[in-house]
């Protein structure tokens, strides 16, 4: 009998080629060296990255930022501005003292363009009071609780403003540092407070304008539930911070 190359077994042969091109034979001259495919590990699943906190530590507040974002105490820039510092006391909707001291504190920046309001509002016999400055992140979380309304308390989840050292709560006074007429007490919740609101006396709506324009002139923008509160035109660009006020010089 008369066999061919493959040998005495061709059936054998036939069988080992077949299981063989699966794997990746390429031909039969690579049966001595067969190149196998590997199969494809499954992608692997990444566990979520805790997120970054974004409080900047005390430690590099003191010494790392550049001294146009460091926190200062608005009397060292201007000290005709005058203080009501409310959470420094229980004089406040929470009813109790939330500050270790009562200084208003903003982003040095921040507090050289207050001070040029006030410097305006003095040409026509008014001045600036501040109810509230720089408000630590951790008493952002203790109102909070109290008044889970976006509204008129920022949300710990991203952060207050205040919390930046870049907005103010404040109203005007007259030379004597009588507070103005406006439609509302400071912290009023109700749509009295409101940046539209038409209701109450002339007088008050136009010390609220007075008041609004003085701010705007100099690079701060109102916000629409609030009258008495202003933002930095670029206060994104603060981190927010958890400093103590006891921290600040």
């Amino acid at each position: 009998m008369k066999f061919n190359r493959f040998g005495k077994y061709p059936i054998a042969f036939m069988l080992v080629l077949l299981c063989a091109i699966p794997y990746g034979i390429a031909s039969l001259h690579g049966l001595h060296h067969p190149t196998f495919v590997h199969a494809q590990e499954p992608p692997q699943v990444q566990s979520p990255q805790p997120e970054l906190n974004p409080i900047v530590p005390e430690s590099i507040f003191m010494s790392q930022l550049p001294s146009w974002a460091r926190l200062v105490d608005i009397r060292t820039v201007n000290p005709n501005i005058r203080l009501d510092i409310r959470y420094a006391t229980a004089n406040n909707f929470l009813k109790q003292k939330l500050y270790s001291t009562a200084k208003c504190a903003l982003r040095k920046s921040v507090a050289q363009k207050l001070a040029l309001v006030q410097t305006d509002l003095e040409k026509i016999g008014l001045g600036l009071k501040v109810y509230d400055c720089y408000r630590p992140f951790s008493v952002t979380k203790q109102m909070w609780q109290v008044l889970p309304d976006p509204r008129y308390v920022a949300n710990p989840a991203r952060g207050s403003r205040h919390n930046r050292g870049a907005a103010i709560d404040l109203t005007l006074v007259d030379r004597t540092g009588k507070e103005l007429e406006m439609p509302t007490p400071f912290d009023d919740f109700t749509v009295k407070a409101h940046r539209d609101y038409q209701g109450g006396s002339a007088l008050s709506r136009n010390n609220r304008q007075l008041l609004e324009d003085a701010m705007k002139k100099q690079g701060f923008m109102g916000i629409t539930t609030e009258w008495w509160h202003f933002d930095s035109e670029d206060w994104e660009k603060f981190a927010i911070l958890d400093v103590s006020l006891g921290a600040i010089p």
